[in-house]
């Protein structure tokens, strides 16, 4: 069985810090509403928790009506979200 969740970006507004995650775990069919990044980053980690920590994929989608910039600060967080993530993984 693969480990899939999916992360969807979604607009509250135009203003780039209105936005939300909807992120859900395929397996059993779970939404849980992330509204900053340390929510889904906490919220990804307790998902995992039901599978022994393991997550085969995340697949990452947006609604049409995100804008460039609601984008662009999502990625930088989680790029940095990742950086945390893999030194704690390599110690």
């Amino acid at each position: 069985m693969s480990v899939i969740f999916e992360a969807k970006i979604k607009c509250n507004g135009q203003n780039p810090h209105d936005w939300f995650i909807d992120l859900t775990d395929t397996v059993i069919d779970k939404t849980q509403r992330c509204n900053d990044l340390e929510e889904f980053s906490k919220t990804i980690e307790e998902f995992g928790l039901s599978y022994g920590g393991r997550i085969d994929e995340v697949k990452w989608s947006q609604d049409e009506d995100v804008t460039a910039e609601q984008y662009s600060e999502i990625n930088a967080g989680m790029r940095k979200y990742q950086e945390e993530f893999d030194k704690k993984a390599s110690v």
